[in-house]
């Protein structure tokens, strides 16, 4: 009986252990875009050279940070709306030991997508 039960368990486990996996492998094969492929699309619709479409993209991501980081609000038409929030001070858990833990007050980027983005 308790063999049984050892193989059965080990069969969830097994089981159990594949399905994770699945899922780790799947999250990598996930398309995703980084910043040198949004250099390389500025290359191929503007005709400019990889220098200065990197320098362009960077140009525009400094000036997206220094923005929020100043509090400003930054408005895409047609893309979405970046903005700072605070964050409140809360209470969480550390789950191996289940102490209770002090959130410290803080700032998030927000983003909500403007209606061309929602109807994806």
């Amino acid at each position: 009986m308790i063999l049984a039960e050892t193989a059965l368990s080990l069969d969830n486990f097994k089981q159990a252990s594949i399905a994770w996996k699945s899922r780790r492998n799947n999250a990598l094969r996930t398309p995703r875009m980084i910043k040198h492929d949004i250099v390389m699309q500025v290359v191929n619709r503007t005709g400019l050279s990889k220098t200065k479409a990197e320098m362009a993209v960077e140009a525009v991501f400094e000036t997206m940070k220094r923005a929020m980081e100043q509090g400003e609000r930054i408005e895409l038409r047609g893309f979405g709306v970046f903005n700072i929030r605070p964050r409140k001070t809360g209470i969480g858990r550390n789950p191996r030991t289940g102490e209770e833990v002090i959130i410290p007050p803080g700032k998030a980027v927000r983003f909500k997508p403007g209606k061309d983005l929602q109807s994806i």
